[in-house]
Protein backbone atom coordinates (compact mmCIF):
# COMPACT_ATOMS: atom_id res chain seq x y z
CA UNK A 1 0.00 0.00 0.00
CA UNK A 2 2.81 2.40 0.88
CA UNK A 3 4.41 1.68 -2.52
CA UNK A 4 1.19 2.52 -4.36
CA UNK A 5 0.86 5.63 -2.24
CA UNK A 6 4.33 6.79 -3.21
CA UNK A 7 3.82 5.96 -6.88
CA UNK A 8 0.58 7.93 -6.95
CA UNK A 9 2.42 11.04 -5.83
CA UNK A 10 2.22 13.73 -8.55
CA UNK A 11 5.99 14.43 -8.89
CA UNK A 12 6.73 10.71 -9.14
CA UNK A 13 3.93 10.28 -11.71
CA UNK A 14 5.41 13.13 -13.77
CA UNK A 15 8.85 11.51 -13.76
CA UNK A 16 7.49 8.07 -14.70
CA UNK A 17 5.22 9.54 -17.42
CA UNK A 18 8.08 11.46 -19.03
CA UNK A 19 10.27 8.36 -18.87
CA UNK A 20 7.60 6.12 -20.47
CA UNK A 21 6.65 8.56 -23.26
CA UNK A 22 10.31 9.29 -24.07
CA UNK A 23 11.16 5.60 -24.23
CA UNK A 24 8.21 4.88 -26.55
CA UNK A 25 9.10 7.83 -28.79
CA UNK A 26 12.74 6.76 -28.95
CA UNK A 27 11.81 3.18 -29.78
CA UNK A 28 9.35 4.28 -32.50
CA UNK A 29 11.80 6.61 -34.25
CA UNK A 30 14.69 4.16 -34.09
CA UNK A 31 12.46 1.39 -35.41
CA UNK A 32 11.33 3.52 -38.39
CA UNK A 33 14.90 4.59 -39.16
CA UNK A 34 16.21 1.04 -38.98
CA UNK A 35 13.44 -0.12 -41.29
CA UNK A 36 14.37 2.48 -43.91
CA UNK A 37 18.06 1.61 -43.68
CA UNK A 38 17.31 -2.09 -44.08
CA UNK A 39 15.27 -1.31 -47.22
CA UNK A 40 18.31 0.46 -48.69
CA UNK A 41 20.55 -2.45 -47.72
CA UNK A 42 18.27 -5.04 -49.32
CA UNK A 43 18.20 -3.07 -52.57
CA UNK A 44 21.91 -2.22 -52.79
CA UNK A 45 23.06 -5.76 -51.97
CA UNK A 46 21.77 -6.83 -55.40
CA UNK A 47 24.51 -4.86 -57.16
CA UNK A 48 28.18 -5.53 -57.66
CA UNK A 49 30.99 -3.20 -58.58
CA UNK A 50 31.71 -4.93 -61.90
CA UNK A 51 28.19 -4.51 -63.30
CA UNK A 52 27.62 -1.04 -61.88
CA UNK A 53 28.25 0.65 -65.24
CA UNK A 54 25.40 -1.29 -66.83
CA UNK A 55 22.92 -1.05 -63.94
CA UNK A 56 23.59 2.47 -62.72
CA UNK A 57 20.35 3.77 -64.25
CA UNK A 58 18.41 1.28 -62.13
CA UNK A 59 20.10 2.52 -58.96
CA UNK A 60 19.62 6.14 -59.96
CA UNK A 61 15.88 5.78 -60.57
CA UNK A 62 15.31 3.89 -57.31
CA UNK A 63 17.28 6.38 -55.25
CA UNK A 64 15.46 9.33 -56.79
CA UNK A 65 12.08 7.72 -56.04
CA UNK A 66 12.95 7.00 -52.40
CA UNK A 67 12.17 10.14 -50.36
CA UNK A 68 14.36 8.96 -47.50
CA UNK A 69 17.61 9.26 -49.52
CA UNK A 70 16.60 11.24 -52.64
CA UNK A 71 18.18 14.51 -51.46
CA UNK A 72 21.38 12.81 -50.30
CA UNK A 73 21.64 10.84 -53.54
CA UNK A 74 21.18 13.98 -55.68
CA UNK A 75 24.17 15.60 -53.96
CA UNK A 76 26.25 12.43 -54.10
CA UNK A 77 25.53 11.86 -57.80
CA UNK A 78 27.18 15.18 -58.70
CA UNK A 79 30.51 13.84 -57.44
CA UNK A 80 30.53 10.68 -59.57
CA UNK A 81 33.10 10.13 -62.32
CA UNK A 82 32.07 7.76 -65.11
CA UNK A 83 34.63 5.70 -67.03
CA UNK A 84 34.55 6.42 -70.78
CA UNK A 85 36.28 5.10 -73.90
CA UNK A 86 37.43 7.08 -76.91
CA UNK A 87 38.47 5.87 -80.41
CA UNK A 88 42.14 5.96 -81.32
CA UNK A 89 43.40 5.50 -84.92
CA UNK A 90 46.62 3.56 -85.01
CA UNK A 91 49.23 3.62 -87.75
CA UNK A 92 47.38 0.80 -89.47
CA UNK A 93 43.84 0.78 -90.68
CA UNK A 94 42.39 -0.66 -87.47
CA UNK A 95 40.34 1.50 -85.14
CA UNK A 96 40.51 0.60 -81.47
CA UNK A 97 38.84 1.94 -78.34
CA UNK A 98 40.93 2.83 -75.33
CA UNK A 99 39.78 3.81 -71.85
CA UNK A 100 40.61 7.27 -70.66
CA UNK A 101 42.30 5.70 -67.68
CA UNK A 102 43.51 2.20 -67.08
CA UNK A 103 42.81 2.64 -63.36
CA UNK A 104 39.31 4.10 -63.60
CA UNK A 105 37.29 1.17 -64.86
CA UNK A 106 34.13 1.72 -62.81
CA UNK A 107 32.06 4.59 -61.48
CA UNK A 108 34.04 6.49 -58.88
CA UNK A 109 33.46 9.53 -56.71
CA UNK A 110 35.67 12.52 -56.02
CA UNK A 111 34.30 12.71 -52.45
CA UNK A 112 34.27 10.04 -49.78
CA UNK A 113 30.79 8.39 -49.69
CA UNK A 114 30.86 8.71 -45.90
CA UNK A 115 30.55 12.47 -46.35
CA UNK A 116 27.03 11.97 -47.68
CA UNK A 117 25.92 8.67 -46.16
CA UNK A 118 26.72 9.27 -42.52
CA UNK A 119 25.06 9.27 -39.12
CA UNK A 120 23.76 12.82 -39.43
CA UNK A 121 22.21 12.53 -42.90
CA UNK A 122 20.69 9.07 -42.51
CA UNK A 123 19.70 8.99 -38.84
CA UNK A 124 19.82 12.09 -36.66
CA UNK A 125 18.32 14.47 -39.25
CA UNK A 126 15.26 12.27 -39.79
CA UNK A 127 13.70 13.01 -36.37
CA UNK A 128 14.17 15.18 -33.31
CA UNK A 129 17.37 13.51 -32.16
CA UNK A 130 18.37 16.41 -29.90
CA UNK A 131 15.23 15.97 -27.85
CA UNK A 132 16.02 12.28 -27.37
CA UNK A 133 19.48 13.25 -26.13
CA UNK A 134 18.00 15.87 -23.81
CA UNK A 135 15.63 13.49 -22.00
CA UNK A 136 18.31 12.18 -19.55
CA UNK A 137 19.06 15.76 -18.51
CA UNK A 138 15.36 16.46 -18.05
CA UNK A 139 14.86 13.33 -15.94
CA UNK A 140 17.88 14.17 -13.82
CA UNK A 141 16.65 17.73 -13.38
CA UNK A 142 13.27 16.51 -12.16
CA UNK A 143 15.02 14.95 -9.15
CA UNK A 144 16.29 18.09 -7.37
CA UNK A 145 13.36 20.14 -8.69
CA UNK A 146 10.64 18.05 -7.08
CA UNK A 147 12.81 17.25 -4.08
CA UNK A 148 13.28 20.88 -3.10
CA UNK A 149 9.68 21.61 -4.03
CA UNK A 150 8.45 18.92 -1.61
CA UNK A 151 10.85 20.17 1.04
CA UNK A 152 9.53 23.69 0.66
CA UNK A 153 5.94 22.45 0.89
CA UNK A 154 6.81 20.32 3.91
CA UNK A 155 8.38 23.23 5.78
CA UNK A 156 5.35 25.33 4.99
CA UNK A 157 3.03 22.80 6.64
CA UNK A 158 4.86 22.65 10.01
CA UNK A 159 2.68 23.99 12.79
CA UNK A 160 4.08 24.70 16.28
CA UNK A 161 0.90 26.21 17.71
CA UNK A 162 0.26 23.22 19.95
CA UNK A 163 1.92 19.99 20.97
CA UNK A 164 -0.51 17.80 19.03
CA UNK A 165 -0.22 19.86 15.87
CA UNK A 166 3.54 19.94 16.22
CA UNK A 167 3.73 16.13 16.44
CA UNK A 168 1.31 15.74 13.52
CA UNK A 169 3.09 18.29 11.32
CA UNK A 170 6.48 16.76 12.08
CA UNK A 171 5.14 13.33 11.11
CA UNK A 172 3.78 14.75 7.85
CA UNK A 173 7.08 16.53 7.33
CA UNK A 174 9.01 13.26 7.62
CA UNK A 175 6.64 11.55 5.17
CA UNK A 176 7.02 14.43 2.71
CA UNK A 177 10.81 14.30 3.06
CA UNK A 178 10.69 10.58 2.33
CA UNK A 179 8.71 11.24 -0.86
CA UNK A 180 11.13 14.03 -1.79
CA UNK A 181 14.08 11.67 -1.47
CA UNK A 182 12.22 8.99 -3.40
CA UNK A 183 11.58 11.43 -6.28
CA UNK A 184 15.31 12.01 -6.66
CA UNK A 185 16.02 8.28 -6.60
CA UNK A 186 13.35 7.54 -9.21
CA UNK A 187 14.48 10.45 -11.40
CA UNK A 188 18.14 9.39 -11.40
CA UNK A 189 17.20 5.73 -11.81
CA UNK A 190 14.91 6.55 -14.75
CA UNK A 191 17.71 8.53 -16.34
CA UNK A 192 20.14 5.62 -16.08
CA UNK A 193 17.61 3.11 -17.38
CA UNK A 194 16.67 5.39 -20.25
CA UNK A 195 20.31 5.90 -21.23
CA UNK A 196 20.94 2.16 -21.24
CA UNK A 197 17.80 1.37 -23.28
CA UNK A 198 18.41 4.23 -25.72
CA UNK A 199 22.02 3.22 -26.40
CA UNK A 200 21.11 -0.43 -26.93
CA UNK A 201 18.25 0.41 -29.30
CA UNK A 202 20.34 2.96 -31.21
CA UNK A 203 23.21 0.57 -31.73
CA UNK A 204 21.01 -2.36 -32.76
CA UNK A 205 18.37 -0.57 -34.86
CA UNK A 206 20.36 2.30 -36.38
CA UNK A 207 24.13 2.03 -36.02
CA UNK A 208 24.55 -1.50 -37.33
CA UNK A 209 22.40 -0.90 -40.48
CA UNK A 210 24.19 2.42 -41.02
CA UNK A 211 27.59 0.72 -40.99
CA UNK A 212 26.30 -1.78 -43.53
CA UNK A 213 25.02 1.00 -45.82
CA UNK A 214 28.38 2.77 -45.62
CA UNK A 215 30.20 -0.48 -46.35
CA UNK A 216 28.07 -1.14 -49.45
CA UNK A 217 28.42 2.41 -50.80
CA UNK A 218 32.16 2.36 -50.20
CA UNK A 219 32.57 -0.95 -52.03
CA UNK A 220 30.47 0.14 -55.02
CA UNK A 221 31.80 3.68 -55.47
CA UNK A 222 35.54 3.86 -54.89
CA UNK A 223 36.93 7.22 -53.83
CA UNK A 224 39.24 9.02 -56.25
CA UNK A 225 41.39 11.85 -54.92
CA UNK A 226 41.55 15.31 -56.47
CA UNK A 227 45.16 14.77 -57.56
CA UNK A 228 44.27 11.50 -59.23
CA UNK A 229 41.29 13.12 -60.92
CA UNK A 230 43.55 15.85 -62.37
CA UNK A 231 45.92 13.16 -63.56
CA UNK A 232 43.04 11.44 -65.34
CA UNK A 233 42.13 14.72 -67.04
CA UNK A 234 45.74 15.13 -68.20
CA UNK A 235 45.74 11.59 -69.52
CA UNK A 236 42.51 12.24 -71.38
CA UNK A 237 44.02 15.37 -72.93
CA UNK A 238 47.06 13.45 -74.11
CA UNK A 239 44.92 10.73 -75.68
CA UNK A 240 42.83 13.32 -77.49
CA UNK A 241 45.99 15.03 -78.76
CA UNK A 242 47.22 11.67 -80.01
CA UNK A 243 43.96 11.15 -81.84
CA UNK A 244 44.24 14.59 -83.45
CA UNK A 245 47.83 13.96 -84.57
CA UNK A 246 46.89 10.60 -86.04
CA UNK A 247 43.97 12.17 -87.84
CA UNK A 248 46.13 14.90 -89.36
CA UNK A 249 48.81 12.44 -90.43
CA UNK A 250 46.29 10.10 -92.05
CA UNK A 251 44.36 12.87 -93.79
CA UNK A 252 46.68 13.18 -96.91
CA UNK A 253 46.53 9.44 -97.51
CA UNK A 254 42.79 9.42 -97.13
CA UNK A 255 42.45 12.33 -99.57
CA UNK A 256 44.69 10.53 -102.08
CA UNK A 257 42.69 7.36 -101.75
CA UNK A 258 39.45 9.23 -102.22
CA UNK A 259 40.84 11.04 -105.30
CA UNK A 260 42.08 7.81 -106.88
CA UNK A 261 38.74 6.18 -106.25
CA UNK A 262 36.95 9.13 -107.84
CA UNK A 263 39.26 9.06 -110.88
CA UNK A 264 38.84 5.32 -111.30
CA UNK A 265 35.07 5.47 -111.16
CA UNK A 266 34.39 8.62 -113.20
CA UNK A 267 37.28 10.00 -115.30
CA UNK A 268 39.00 6.77 -116.45
CA UNK A 269 35.91 5.33 -118.23
CA UNK A 270 35.39 8.66 -119.99
CA UNK A 271 39.01 8.78 -121.19
CA UNK A 272 38.82 5.19 -122.37
CA UNK A 273 35.75 5.97 -124.48
CA UNK A 274 37.48 9.04 -125.89
CA UNK A 275 40.60 7.06 -126.85
CA UNK A 276 38.43 4.34 -128.40
CA UNK A 277 36.66 6.97 -130.53
CA UNK A 278 39.96 8.45 -131.65
CA UNK A 279 41.24 5.01 -132.65
CA UNK A 280 38.10 4.38 -134.68
CA UNK A 281 38.45 7.74 -136.40
CA UNK A 282 42.08 7.05 -137.22
CA UNK A 283 41.18 3.66 -138.63
CA UNK A 284 38.52 5.18 -140.87
CA UNK A 285 40.98 7.80 -142.13
CA UNK A 286 43.50 5.15 -143.04
CA UNK A 287 40.90 3.13 -144.95
CA UNK A 288 39.75 6.20 -146.85
CA UNK A 289 43.33 7.02 -147.83
CA UNK A 290 43.85 3.51 -149.18
CA UNK A 291 40.68 3.74 -151.29
CA UNK A 292 41.77 7.12 -152.61
CA UNK A 293 45.16 5.78 -153.73
CA UNK A 294 43.51 2.85 -155.55
CA UNK A 295 41.16 5.17 -157.43
CA UNK A 296 44.08 7.35 -158.51
CA UNK A 297 45.87 4.35 -160.18
CA UNK A 298 42.77 3.48 -162.24
CA UNK A 299 42.39 7.07 -163.38
CA UNK A 300 46.02 7.09 -164.63
CA UNK A 301 45.43 3.99 -166.80
CA UNK A 302 42.64 5.73 -168.64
Amino acid sequence: MNFLKYISDIPILIVLTVFTISTIYCFTKYLQTGKQLNIIIQFMENFKKNDLNFRFKEIDEWMRSNPYVSTIWAEFRNTLVFSESIPIQTNGSNLKYQDISSTVQNIQTTTDPLYFFNEETLITSKFNFKMIQTIPTVLTGFGPLFTFLNIAIAFGKIDFSSQEKTIESVANFMGTMQVAALVSVIAVGSCLVYLMIERIMYNKMCKIPLNRVQEIMGSLFANISAEKFLYELLRESKIQNNSTVNLMSEMPGQVKTAFNASMATNLVPYLENLIFGLNQLNKQLKESLKEKKASDVVDELF
